[in-house]
């Protein structure tokens, strides 16, 4: 017998309200209203609902053994909305396999950035040795989980590097041109500056954390963007949000989008410390921040959906189509008062926020239990 349900009455994010069908895993029909229910077909009330594509979280760390940067694939995945993660480096070559086994039996799609140290995050000065960072075995890794790797990591923080300064992201280029696969690469405190970093970087590499507060970041002291960030978008350099811990800051993001600094892609940086205590939480929770910052719904979403699966180039992630395996988010958008807190400690009064409810994954419907 086939499996067949409805989303009854959804609403698309430009506003649409439609019955998508859901058989046998797959979108069978996306119609008007109303005019995919039949007396054979379960029907979910979506009547308070938005829906999309199922969100992409392009940065997140989801290796539990893992201490500070760890947390359960499900946690950050599809209990918060999120129906594929990207973990950002969480593991280098010693560890690869390990976290690709990890996967199994999950019901959030995972990928993975590779950290170009082979011991990843067991130490958070990963790249203070370049011995760690072993060309040979990282391309072994590689070749050998070919689906699941989708890039390279660099953390080109001073803590990260120690005295190393600028040298593990040349050795990350070079291992970037053996490979063909991009870099993201994680910008923090100085050295190297921030000046050195982006000119090295190549379309389609990411810069996670853009909008940190750091005194090494992309603006200068008037909020002006630095040369080099102009530099980067223009040739195609990707920007992602990588929240995090201490790497959004509102005033750093109000002054992005002054000056028309476009949101590539809106990612977490979630683990269990900031997903538990803040000030990440949940997706939801970080995409509520861009709302009250002014920018549209349609292209908050566009962030966690079209834009995360072009550049994964999983095109059918980012999309409802009929004959696609059903890959979808359910969410409200609450017009209550709350208050939203940076990475920063400042906090801001919105009066609007997403709040997820649910994803369609595997065939099945299933509840989010997420702090949002």
């Amino acid at each position: 017998m086939r499996e067949r349900f409805v989303l009854h009455n959804a609403r698309l994010v430009h506003g649409q309200r439609v019955d998508i069908v859901i058989e046998d895993g797959r979108i069978a029909e996306v119609t008007g209203a109303g005019s995919g229910l039949n007396e054979q077909t379960q029907i979910i009330d979506c009547t308070e609902l938005y829906v999309s594509s199922g969100w992409i979280d392009m940065h997140v760390h989801a290796f539990p053994e893992l201490d500070p940067y760890g947390d359960e694939i499900d946690e950050i995945g599809i209990k918060q909305g999120v129906t594929t993660i990207v973990d950002a480096g969480s593991c280098g070559a010693d560890q690869i396999a390990d976290l690709a086994a990890s996967t199994e039996g999950a019901l959030t799609r995972v990928f993975a950035f590779l950290n170009i140290s082979r011991i990843g995050l067991r130490r958070i000065d990963e790249l203070s040795d370049m011995a760690w960072i072993d060309k040979e075995q990282a391309m072994q890794a590689i070749q050998q989980h070919q689906a699941f790797i989708v890039g390279l990591k660099a953390r080109m923080s001073r803590s990260v590097v120690g005295p190393n300064g600028i040298e593990p992201l040349r050795a990350a280029r070079k291992l970037s041109e053996a490979s063909s696969l991009p870099i993201m690469v994680h910008i923090g405190s100085g050295p190297p500056r921030i000046e050195e970093i982006v000119p090295l970087l190549h379309k389609n590499d990411i810069i996670t954390h853009y909008l940190n507060g750091k005194a090494n970041n992309l603006f200068d002291a008037e909020g002006k963007p630095l040369e080099v960030l102009v530099d980067a978008v223009g040739r195609g350099v990707h920007l992602d949000v990588g929240h995090g811990t201490a790497s959004f800051s509102f005033r750093v993001a109000e002054t992005a989008k002054r000056h028309g600094i476009p949101i590539g892609t809106i990612s977490t940086d979630i683990y269990r410390g900031n997903r538990i205590n803040g000030p990440v939480f949940s997706m939801a929770n970080v995409l509520s921040k861009f709302l009250y910052l002014g920018y549209p719904l349609e292209e908050v979403i566009e962030a966690v959906t079209s834009r995360a699966a072009s550049w994964l180039g999983k095109s059918e992630l980012g999309r409802i189509q009929v004959g696609d395996t059903a890959n979808l988010t359910l969410f409200a958008v609450e017009q209550q008062p709350v208050t939203l807190v940076d990475s920063e400690g400042d906090s801001r009064l919105a009066e609007r926020s997403i709040i997820a409810k649910g994803v369609v994954a595997n065939g099945k419907f299933i509840e989010c239990e997420v702090r949002s």
